[in-house]
């Protein structure tokens, strides 16, 4: 999925989230965030920090890569 703005990532994150039946307490958990992080993430906050969105991309199965066309999330 490309990514062109925060809350296209947010929608993302979203979706894989609720695709693994995590709930966004059980996240933050996991990732070391606090649940006020992945909320704010989820909707498309874009001051959010990169290494804790790295965190919680990759907690999800996810990765994030650069390529030519921009930003894609993809699944591992």
């Amino acid at each position: 999925m490309a990514i062109k703005n925060t809350e296209q990532l947010g929608v993302a994150i979203q979706a894989r989230r609720k695709q693994l039946k995590v709930t966004q307490k059980d996240l933050a958990m996991t990732c070391g965030t606090g649940l006020r992080f992945i909320i704010e993430l989820e909707k498309g906050k874009p001051t959010c920090q990169i290494g804790k969105i790295l965190q919680v991309l990759q907690a999800l199965g996810l990765k994030c890569q650069i390529t030519n066309s921009g930003v894609e999330v993809v699944g591992q």
